[in-house]
């Protein structure tokens, strides 16, 4: 643990983002926090300096829609101002909505690849932006999973965190020689609301599991890690080999 590290989490008011929350309060960083719901981050705000009340830790609020990319940038400026500078950017804030190929779906899966595509993306720009100035530091992206193996009903979704992935992948050769690190987070199933009966499928684990594994990546440097580690790690190299059969059981 770094007591002076700052942290900025995009998507932080639900889900993993508000679990890393907690985690990276617990190990003393100092915070920024950014969602669409303001008032959910004064609650979150509140409660964090409740439970871990450092009078020397600093957390501050901004709200923030990744679907208005162009305002990605504006929005967190004020964020990496108030905090004096942001070691670490985590880019999390994301959806998911069922989609099915052929059905009129067409707008929602728009939708799922606006958020966490395009707007990952310009999360991401600004970071970048912002550390290059700065002289360092730490991007994280969440991606998922489904980055590597298709799954019914799910073709916006992992349609969008392959393309997030490959993004993550090409900015990391491009800033590696900035002293700006690029690590790539592929959670399994997590129990939060992003999907609908996710405990139902194999090894899910609750989000406060997976910040505590997310947190240790991310301060170990790793380029890329599989949530949770076990089995994931040594079952995404076969997760093409699986039928598409048992996929479709799942779904």
């Amino acid at each position: 643990m770094t007591m002076n590290q700052t942290v900025l989490i995009t998507g932080a008011s639900s889900g993993i983002g508000r679990a890393l929350a907690f985690e990276f309060a617990a190990r003393g960083y100092h915070l920024g926090l950014a969602a669409r719901r303001v008032d959910v981050l004064e609650a979150l705000r509140v409660e964090l300096h409740t439970r871990y009340p450092l009078a020397s830790r600093h957390i501050e609020i901004a709200a923030l829609d990744v679907d208005r990319a162009r305002d990605v940038a504006g929005a967190l400026a004020p964020l990496f101002a108030s905090l004096a500078g942001v070691d670490i950017v985590v880019v999390n804030a994301g959806v998911n909505r069922l989609t099915s190929v052929g059905r009129g779906d067409l707008e929602q899966a728009s939708a799922v690849i606006q958020t966490n595509l395009v707007g990952a993306i310009a999360t991401v720009e600004a970071a970048a932006a912002h550390m290059r100035a700065r002289g360092g530091g730490q991007i994280v992206g969440i991606s998922s999973l489904a980055s590597v193996r298709a799954m019914p009903k799910q073709a916006a979704y992992c349609a969008s965190k392959a393309g997030f992935s490959m993004y993550l992948e090409a900015a990391r050769m491009e800033l590696q020689r900035k002293n700006i690190g690029v690590c790539q987070i592929l959670p399994g199933f997590v129990v939060t609301d992003i999907m609908p009966n996710i405990g139902k499928y194999p090894f899910a684990v609750n989000a406060e599991q997976a910040a505590k594994e997310i947190v240790t990546l991310i301060e170990r440097r790793k380029r890329f890690g599989v949530v949770p580690a076990y089995p994931w790690k040594w079952l995404r190299p076969f997760l093409g080999l699986i039928p598409n059969a048992l996929w479709r059981k799942l779904a």
